[in-house]
Order: structure tokens, then C-alpha cells, then sequence
């Protein structure tokens, strides 16, 4: 059965025993009447997902924030007091507020549902069929009912449907970095693995949701749907608890906050009153008690959330427009307030394209300026243009046999250079461009006719060309892991000459290449040989060549010519007595603005911290150049962590900062190791690896471009440029809004407190200020509640929004991150907003004073009068709290 064929044990049998214990025929594979009982068996090669929300839940969570619901329950009483005393013909007030909050959710979902569309227009990675043998024959299959069992046909370019036990492959690589992280292909071979590995290290096996970049391959599907690894990682993904950011849990306690002071303010208005009045009729104290409800009301700010969620939106569009789609409005705020960002480094930090640095050949070395894939650079030796005539053969002679030796071909598109076919021979081939050679001329003068591919065993690959300017003679290049190709080569290439391999020159070479590898690149030799073209080596069965481009996996379009030239090469007297041209050092470089936003993050006292799959030497060698670590820092790899209890983690994610060759669970254990810390962690990532963490940090941001499906839907923010610049940018805005909203809550706090402190010392103070009550009327009040309802709606919303969105102040990226559990209102801004809200109170009672006959500053004018100076000099009052 499936749950018998775990895939612990499958890469440790061999191929024979997989084929027998699964029940299918490696030939033949399974009949179709068996392939239709199995899928009704297993289901269907499909992950699971969680439900979609319906919208009219996602609506009604608008209304979840305490302060949202302060703001209904203020409505209803609003309603009933209306309904008690019917002063107007409408209940203004409750219709007012009521506006407010559902303005306010109407404007979070349609922002939300926004972010959902942008995300669902950025999706693009799944395998829709897949080619299996099932009775015999070969057939096209929906990828979803793949089974167990199954025979899966695996050619270059594929998307690999279901995880597979591999029994034949031909040069086969997989790209492997969206469930490992692992930069390079990976090659693949059929032979068991006896100790227990890591998935990344599972060289005969092949896994749904990779692709193969080269070559071709058979193997039978052991696990499908949720069984498989990427099925792994999206049940973890489900069990990822959904984490409250900083700003919603501050909006949260300040709602609360605010709950509490409104039951505080009505108690004691109504117990003041009870007690200096002497209210004694019930009527009396039913007015009372209406009274200090309508006045705890109006100590409510109605347009806090509504401007709030209008500020978030607003600074959405601001980082839409710098390459940040925001699915989550408070993950806007969480990224001003992060003080760490855990990296990928894949396509995050670096560009995801392989680039040649450097070439060291018999006469010295030479560098290559430029990354990526475009032919763009310099080829220069010790920081200046190559002047020694030998050494500037040599390379290009070591760059012209790489270019040949090689199926990648480099194209450009809307001005976009792209590689078709395996990243590392795309390298080759930009580096030969660079150089000034066009592969086009070359390919024309050196037509292939045979080639034996790369194997795991042989760790490199030949092709054979004829000269078209001298036709008696085949050339053999050859490329491949250094030591290998150095071992079949007698002599070395100087400048136009040659000249035997000395046991000195191999032991020089063979420091090239640690220096090469003390580097962190990936290093190539490359090697020729010719022969007279009657000489060829052949013999039966013994290697493929090139008359199937496509089964060889030869890019369409080239060395298309050589068709019908196909014969098997004894590839043991071909590949021998080779001339040793160079060593090739490449390596997937650092993006080129990412070390100014490394740094510009440092200054704003924010970690970066790299966790990725790749080699631990890469991920040190990285993190040296972009200044994540400085030289010398270790890096942990993922079995070191292996070892390690939470405690022990804790510790070392305080000093170590870069992670490699990391589990999905790896990368979970340290976000939450961070957090546990009391960090807020900014978790980046474009694989289906990263989704666990990325949904468990506090602010999850994927990959719009190379980011699979499942991290997109687990993050809080999409990046449609893939760019760590576009981060640091972010976390620039979220500041920004972060300070922004400081000022708003600082400003509308204040204005309301300031209200409530002129009713509330209006009423106790009355007889004091000349505020007399009429014949029949128990209270007087300084001003009406329809007048602090027009305040509200007039002063609050607009200049609390224009505060909202000011521009970023210039020192905002040179302050540490706030701690996690400040507060946006400490103890020193409630003090400043009782104290201008007092400020306000005593100027407005002081004009309603002088208004008024008799108090303490005896004026002439009537109570209308006066309410309308009271309620202008408080109008005036809030207009210049906010400048």
C-alpha cells in the first residue's frame, strides 16, 4: 500500500525491489483497469486546500476589532436614546456612526479582495499532464490521477508530477529549489542510498512540483497528493497558526482601553451629578442617566477606525507602487516595526542566474564583471583589461569548448536575456559572449556530430565536432567536475601551443581549484582533443548520442543540423589523452542593489539573517560579499540543528545569522525561535518550503515572480520584482505609517478628550460659570450633543487623515525598530492628550464664561449665544491641536 512505501525507505532499495513492492512492471507499468482501482484507492494527485471564505464572511471580519464593536454598541444606545426622548425626526447620531463603521469595513474588503485578485493574476506553477507507460504503451495523463505504481516518463523541461523512485536516467537534472532551495540542478542517478539523507540529498529520487532542466528519465510514482513532500509541507502549512500582528494587537488593546474609559466616564458623570444635583424624581434621573451615556459616546473617536484602515489602504497603493502587493492591510504596519528579516537566498538576495566570475588558464587569471544572463561585462585580470596575448587565448579557447560542449542556448526577448535549458551551461555560454565569441559562428564551423552526455559516474560530458575549415579532422570538448577531466588529460593548452601536464603544473591546477572552491563557486574544467576523423572511436550500445536532440536533451534550434551524423562512441578511448584548457568558477551572484539595502536595513537596526537550502559555503559566501556576516562567521547547517533543543536554538538565533541546508521544518523552528526571543520577524521566501514559515512569522513576504502558488497564498505580502531592495523599501513605508498614525491617534484622542472634559466640568462647574439652568430644566449643558456630533464629523476625519498620510520623516530609517511590546500610546503621549484635551476644556469654558452673564467673567450674551462661541473656540482649538 502507499502508507507501506514510505519514502524513508524507497531511495534506500533498489530499483527492483521499489518496482516489486509497489506491484507494477517496470516495462509496462500498470494495466489500465489497475491505474483506475488505485486512483479509487488513493484519490486523486491533488493537494489539499483549505476552503475559500466566503465573501460574506470576509465582510463581517471588518467587524471583528474591539473598537469597531465599541462603535456599535455606541449606535445602539445612540438609538435608544433617540427612541426615549424623539428630539429630531431622524436618530442622527446612531445613523452617523453606524455610517462610520461600515464605511470603514466596506473599504477593508474591498482592499483585501484587491490583494486576492493581485495575487490570483501572479499565479502560474503546477504540472497539468504527465507522460506514463500504463499496458505497454505510452500515454498522456491529467497529472492528478497519477498513482502509485505508476510509470512516469520524465524528459527535459517536464514538471515532475508526483514523488518517483528513479530505475533509468540519461543526464537527468531536476531543479529542485522550490521545495529545497538548493540553487544549482541537481543530478540524478539510480543507485540506493544506504545512510538517511535530507530530501535535498535524495539523488535518486524526483519530486512533484520540481522540473527537470536536462536530460531524461524513467521512474515509478511512489507517493501522491499530501503523501508526497510538497503535500508534507502543505499540511504543516494548515496546522501554521495565524499570527495577530503588532498594530492589531495595540488597535485591539486600545479599543479595549477605550471600552473601559467610556464605563468609567458615564459612572462618574452620572454619580457627580446624582450627588451635587440632588436629583430625587425618576424622570429627573432618567435624563441623568441618558445624559452620561450620550457623553461616553461622545468620548468615542468614530472616525479612528475608518481613517485608520484609509491610511493602511492609501500606503498599500504607495507599495503597490514600489513593487509590494499588500494581501493584509496591518502587515503594512508590522514591517515598519520588524527587527529581523530572515532571507531566502535563491532569487531573493541574489538573481536565481548562474554567472561565470572567473577563468584561470596556464597563463594566469582572469574576472568577468556583469551577472546574469545578460552578455553585458568585462573580461579584465588583476582589475585591468586583459593585455597578454597568451592568457587571452587561452580563455577563449577555454570559453569557445565550454560554449560547444554545452545545450543551453541564450535568447533574448522584449529585451530580456533569458537561457534556455541548464542554468550552468547558460552561464558558459554569456561568459563566451562576453568574451566576444558568438556562439552561432561557432556552432556553424564546429557542427556536432555525437556527444556522450553527462552521468552521475563519469561527472562530465563530450561532444564531437567536425571542422568545416578542416574537414579531416573530428574535435572532441569535454567539460566536468576538474578533478575527473584533469585525470584524463596528458598535456595543457599555452597559448597557441601545447605542452605536457607535469606532475608540478597538476598539483597548481589542483590549487586553483580550492582557491576556486574556497570561494564558494561552482567549478568546471574544460578540455579538447582531436583526432582524425577516421579514428572516431565506436562501438555498440555503449553511450547516445546526438540523432534525437530531444531524447539527448538538445534545446530545439540547436545543432539542429547534425541529425542523421548519430553513432554510439566508445567513450572510454574518446575521453582520453585530452589537452587541459582551463577552469571555469561561477556562482548565482548577489543582486546588485541588495548590499545597499542590506545596509540600509543594519543602520535601521534591523537583523538580516539568511536561511536557505543552499551549500553552507554558498550561503557564507554570499552573506560575506552583501555584509549580512562578517569574514569568517560560521554558518549552521540544518544537521547541526538537528541536534538542537529549543533552548539551544534560541541561544545560537542570537549570534548566528545565516542558515544553510535547512528543512521546511528547519526554517519553522527558527521563526519561531526568533519570535519566542521577542523579535518581529519578516520572513521571505519563494519556495514551497518557505510557506510554513512564511505564514507563521509575523509578516510572511513571497515571491510574485519565482514564488510558487502556496507560498503566495501563505504570505502577507507578494513582491512583484522579487527584489530584498523592495523590502528594505517597505519597511521604509511601514514606518512612515507607523508614525503617522501616532500623530492621528495623538490628534483625535486629545480632540475627544478635550470634549468630554469641557461636558463633563460644563456640568459640575455650571453654577461657577454663570451656566444657569431654565425654569422645569434640571441640567443645563455647555454645548448640545448635536453640536460635539458636528465637531466629531467635521474636525476628526480630515485632519486626522491629512496627519495619516504625511511624508516620511528623513531620519525614519535611522531609529531602531520599536520593541515588541511598546506601545503606539505610551505613558508620555496620554499624558500630553489629557493635558491638551484639558488645555481645550478650560479655554472653551473660560469664553463660555466670559459669554455669559454672572460666573466668573460676567459677559451679556444668551446661552445660544454662548453655545456658539463655546463650540467655534472649540472647533478653533482642535484645527490648531492638529498643526
Amino acid at each position: 500500500t502507499q502508507e507501506q512505501t514510505d519514502i524513508a525507505l524507497v531511495y534506500q532499495l533498489p530499483p527492483v525491489e521499489v518496482v516489486k513492492m509497489l506491484g507494477s512492471d517496470a516495462q509496462r507499468g500498470l494495466s489500465p483497469d489497475e491505474a483506475a482501482r488505485r486512483l479509487e484507492q488513493y484519490g486523486r494527485n491533488e493537494l489539499e486546500s483549505e476552503p475559500p471564505i466566503p465573501a460574506w464572511r470576509r465582510f463581517l471580519a471588518q467587524f471583528q476589532s474591539p473598537l469597531v464593536i465599541l462603535l456599535l454598541i455606541a449606535t445602539v444606545i445612540s438609538f435608544i436614546v433617540w427612541l426615549i426622548e424623539r428630539e429630531s425626526a431622524l436618530p442622527f447620531e446612531a445613523i452617523a456612526i453606524f455610517a462610520i463603521v461600515l464605511l470603514n469595513a466596506i473599504l477593508g474588503y474591498i482592499q483585501e479582495a484587491r490583494a486576492e485578485k493581485a495575487v490570483a493574476a501572479l499565479k502560474a506553477m503546477s504540472a497539468a499532464q504527465a507522460t506514463v507507460i500504463r499496458g505497454g504503451e505510452r500515454r498522456e495523463v491529467p497529472a492528478a490521477e497519477i498513482v502509485p505504481g505508476d510509470i512516469l516518463l520524465i524528459e527535459e523541461g517536464d514538471t515532475i508530477a508526483a514523488d518517483a523512485r528513479l530505475l533509468q536516467v540519461t543526464g537527468l537534472q531536476a531543479a529542485e529549489a522550490s521545495l529545497t532551495g538548493e540553487s544549482l540542478p541537481v543530478t540524478k542517478d539510480v543507485g540506493p542510498i544506504a545512510e538517511k539523507v535530507g530530501v535535498g540529498d535524495r539523488r535518486n529520487m524526483v519530486f512533484s512540483g520540481t522540473a527537470a532542466t536536462y536530460g531524461r528519465g524513467r521512474a515509478i510514482v511512489t507517493t501522491t497528493g499530501m503523501k508526497t513532500e510538497m503535500g508534507h509541507v502543505a499540511g504543516m502549512l494548515q496546522q501554521a497558526e495565524e499570527t495577530v500582528t503588532p498594530l492589531q494587537e495595540e488597535i485591539n488593546r486600545v479599543g479595549n482601553l477605550l471600552g473601559r474609559a467610556v464605563v468609567v466616564i458615564a459612572v462618574v458623570i452620572i454619580a457627580t451629578i446624582l450627588i451635587t444635583q440632588g436629583v430625587s424624581s425618576i424622570s429627573a434621573v432618567v435624563d441623568v442617566l441618558i445624559l452620561g451615556v450620550s457623553l461616553a459616546v461622545a468620548a468615542v473617536p468614530e472616525g479612528l477606525a475608518t481613517i485608520l484602515t484609509v491610511v493602511l489602504a492609501l500606503g498599500v497603493q504607495r507599495m503597490a507602487k514600489r513593487n509590494a502587493i499588500i494581501r493584509k492591510l496591518a502587515a503594512v504596519e508590522t514591517l515598519g516595526s520588524a527587527s529581523v528579516i530572515a532571507t531566502d537566498k535563491t532569487g531573493t538576495l541574489t538573481k536565481n542566474e548562474m554567472t561565470v566570475r572567473t577563468a584561470i588558464s596556464a597563463s594566469g587569471r582572469v574576472d568577468f564583471s556583469g551577472i546574469g544572463y545578460s552578455p553585458e561585462g568585462e573580461m579584465t585580470s588583476n582589475g585591468q583589461p586583459v593585455t597578454d596575448e597568451a592568457l587571452r587565448v587561452e580563455v577563449e579557447k577555454t570559453l569557445r569548448a565550454s560554449g560547444l560542449a554545452n545545450n543551453a542556448v541564450v535568447q533574448q526577448h522584449d529585451g530580456k536575456w533569458a537561457i534556455q535549458g541548464d542554468p550552468t551551461e547558460g552561464a558558459l555560454l554569456v561568459a563566451a559572449m562576453k568574451a566576444g565569441l558568438e556562439p552561432e559562428a561557432e556552432e556553424g564551423r564546429f557542427a556536432r556530430v555525437g556527444e556522450v552526455p553527462f552521468s552521475s559516474e563519469r561527472k562530465m560530458m563530450s561532444t564531437v565536432h567536425a571542422d568545416a575549415e578542416k574537414p579531416e579532422r573530428v574535435v572532441v570538448y569535454a567539460k566536468g567536475a576538474p578533478d575527473v577531466l584533469l585525470a584524463r588529460c596528458s598535456h595543457e593548452r599555452l597559448g597557441e601551443g601545447v605542452r605536457p601536464l607535469t606532475p608540478e603544473r597538476r598539483e597548481e591546477i589542483q590549487s586553483a581549484i580550492d582557491q576556486l572552491a574556497s570561494e564558494a563557486l561552482r567549478t568546471l574544467g574544460i578540455a579538447f582533443r582531436t583526432l582524425p576523423k577516421t579514428e572516431v572511436p565506436i562501438a555498440n550500445g555503449v553511450a547516445t548520442t546526438t540523432a534525437d536532440g530531444a531524447a539527448n536533451g538538445v534545446a530545439d534550434g540547436k545543432n539542429g543540423s547534425q541529425a542523421g551524423a548519430s553513432q554510439n562512441l566508445n567513450e572510454a578511448d574518446l575521453e582520453r589523452d585530452f589537452v587541459f584548457l582551463g577552469l571555469v568558477g561561477m556562482i548565482d551572484p548577489p543582486r546588485p542593489e541588495a548590499k545597499d539595502s542590506v545596509h540600509k536595513a543594519h543602520s535601521a537596526g534591523i537583523r538580516v539573517m539568511m536561511v536557505t537550502g543552499d551549500h553552507p559555503r554558498t550561503a557564507a559566501a554570499i552573506a560575506t560579499e552583501l555584509g549580512i556576516i562578517k569574514p569568517g562567521e560560521r554558518a549552521v547547517a540544518g544537521a547541526e540543528l538537528e541536534g538542537m533543543d529549543e533552548e539551544q536554538l534560541r541561544a545560537t538565533v542570537k549570534d548566528v545569522s545565516v542558515y544553510a541546508r535547512v528543512s521546511p521544518e528547519h526554517k519553522l523552528r527558527i521563526v519561531k525561535a526568533l519570535k519566542r526571543n521577542g523579535e518581529v520577524v519578516a520572513m521571505t521566501g519563494d519556495g514551497v518550503n518557505d510557506a510554513p514559515a512564511l505564514k507563521t512569522a509575523d509578516i510572511g513576504v513571497a515571491m510574485g515572480i519565482t514564488g510558487t502558488d502556496v507560498s503566495k497564498e501563505a504570505a502577507d505580502m507578494v513582491l512583484t520584482d522579487d527584489n530584498f531592495a523592495s523590502i528594505v523599501a517597505a519597511v521604509e513605508e511601514g514606518r512612515a505609517i507607523f508614525a503617522n498614525i501616532r500623530k492621528f491617534l495623538r490628534y483625535l484622542l486629545s480632540s475627544n478628550i478635550g470634549e468630554v472634559l469641557t461636558m463633563f466640568f460644563g456640568v459640575i462647574l455650571a453654577g461657577v460659570i454663570g451656566l444657569v439652568a431654565g425654569e422645569g430644566e434640571l441640567i443645563v449643558l455647555p454645548l448640545l450633543a448635536t453640536q460635539i456630533l458636528w465637531i466629531n464629523l467635521a474636525t476628526d476625519a480630515g485632519p486626522a487623515l491629512a496627519v495619516g498620510i504625511d511624508p516620511a520623516d528623513p531620519g525614519v530609517m535611522d531609529r531602531p525598530p520599536r520593541a515588541r511590546d511598546s506601545r503606539i500610546i505610551d505613558g508620555r503621549m496620554w499624558f500630553g492628550i489629557f493635558f491638551v484635551g484639558a488645555v481645550m476644556a478650560v479655554g472653551t469654558l473660560l469664553v463660555l464664561d466670559g459669554t455669559l452673564p454672572g460666573g466668573l467673567i460676567d459677559g451679556s450674551g444668551s446661552l445660544d449665544h454662548a453655545r456658539s462661541m463655546a463650540f467655534t473656540t472649540l472647533v478653533f482649538f482642535q484645527l490648531f491641536n492638529v498643526f
